[in-house]
């Protein structure tokens, strides 16, 4: 019996091969850099018992990003992003064998390990461009909002399995080895799946790499105030809202539980991230966008200052969920907003600006939360995180009116969409 019409609609990125080949290859190299995720932090602290080092973990892996952007972005721009994505891929799989090697040798040197995550840091900014600016060439413009829902939950799925499976190989085998090695092969089989992918590359213009070229993308993004206000947000109230990188430390000392634990902790934003990605590809977002943004948002300084205090593990758990879920909602309408309003030869510099405010919030995130642990305590700082996210909302509702004010999320890609000069002054 054939599928109803709603259901297939909810399905329809998945009928064009080159977006179920990138799903692929996404699902598996997110995994491996969950497992690789789940290893270090726990190879870290048990190293140096110190919260600092895990803001350094986050630190080694956002600097690259800052200082490449401009050339990452622009090479996506110029060149062929499968190519692009299948030399990361590659990448990362050297960096997990590096990382494999140092575990399997027992060097028991922090110093080595972010000699290696700042690779990892370089991979992951030529990556991050390539692999949301590729998005559009997969799928028909009126299927885009259903392949970035799906998309997500895809990330979601990995971020899920990744960490349980990495906290699992970590408490099985006594170690890091098995979790790099695996995290290598895996990384093996999307670089081979990326190979299969057949975008449809429209003509673009190879812009000389000029200052004025390199830096479009961030002239772009402040001339629309809207995808400024959205990506701003998500940057400073995740940013302060950040309680990733102190998990490690939740695991061990306050909830008491081991490196399956962490896992589980790890795990649980991304189940209800997932639940709500899946929610949204087949009910997409109607009516006021810009209201829904500001609420999940608010979401998620509640559920991380709901997380700080609790002492159950099953509470944490459910505090993580709805918190991944909350800032699934973000993600999406973020991720529509930038990828529709920007025209084809420029979104890898586009995204590229977008990733730093990704980066920032997540890798810079987790630093800032190891600084303040340290000061302050771990709970207190998470608490204080989630109640800053709250605070800088009411700020951005003042700042950006048109985030209040922004209605259905199909008519803000099409109302922002206006040419941009490839060379701005």
């Amino acid at each position: 019996m054939p599928a109803p019409a709603d259901a297939r609609a909810g399905r329809a990125a998945f009928t064009h091969p080159a977006f179920v080949l990138f799903q692929i290859a996404r699902f598996l190299i997110v995994a491996a850099v969950e497992m690789q995720a789940v290893a270090v932090g726990w190879q870290v602290y048990e190293i140096t018992k110190r919260p600092l080092d895990l803001g350094y973990v986050g630190l080694a892996q956002f600097l690259p990003g800052i200082l490449l952007f401009p050339i990452s972005g622009h090479a996506s721009d110029r060149f062929e992003r499968r190519k692009v994505l299948s030399a990361c891929y590659a990448g990362f799989a050297v960096c997990f064998a590096l990382l494999f090697t140092l575990a399997h040798r027992s060097v028991h040197s922090v110093a080595a390990i972010y000699v290696v995550l700042v690779l990892l840091g370089i991979v992951r900014s030529f990556n991050g461009t390539a692999s949301r600016s590729i998005l559009p060439q997969l799928v028909p413009e009126e299927h885009f909002p259903n392949a970035v829902a799906w998309n997500a939950t895809t990330f979601q799925t990995a971020t899920i399995l990744g960490p349980s499976f990495g906290g699992i190989l970590y408490a099985l085998f006594r170690g890091p080895s098995v979790v790099y090695a695996i995290a290598m092969l895996t990384a093996i089989g999307a670089t081979l799946s990326t190979f299969r992918i057949k975008p449809e590359v429209k003509a673009r213009s190879r812009e000389p790499m000029t200052f004025k070229t390199v830096f479009a993308g961030l002239h772009y993004i402040w001339s629309k105030k809207l995808i400024l206000g959205a990506i701003s947000l998500d940057l400073f109230a995740v940013l302060l809202g950040g309680a990733v990188a102190l998990l490690p430390v939740y695991a061990r000392e306050i909830l008491h539980t081991g490196p399956w634990g962490l896992g589980l902790l790890r795990t649980a934003p991304g189940v209800g991230a997932a639940l709500m990605a899946v929610m949204l590809a087949h009910r997409p977002l109607r009516g006021r966008s810009g209201i829904a943004l500001l609420w999940s948002v608010a979401g998620f300084g509640i559920f991380t200052i709901i997380f700080g205090i609790s002492r159950s593990l099953t509470l944490s758990l459910i505090a993580l969920l709805l918190l991944g879920a909350s800032d699934m909602i973000s993600v999406i309408i973020r991720a529509t907003l930038t990828q529709l309003a920007t025209p084809d030869e420029m979104r890898g510099r586009v995204t590229a600006v977008d990733m730093i405010f990704i980066g920032t919030s997540n890798e810079f995130g987790q630093f800032e939360s190891g600084v303040t642990a340290q000061w302050l305590g771990t709970v207190p700082a998470v608490i204080l995180g989630g109640i800053g996210t709250l605070v800088v909302i009411a700020v951005w509702a003042w700042l950006f009116p048109e985030l209040r004010h922004a209605g259905e999320l199909t008519s803000i890609g099409s109302a922002t969409e206006t040419p941009a000069p490839a060379n701005p002054t």
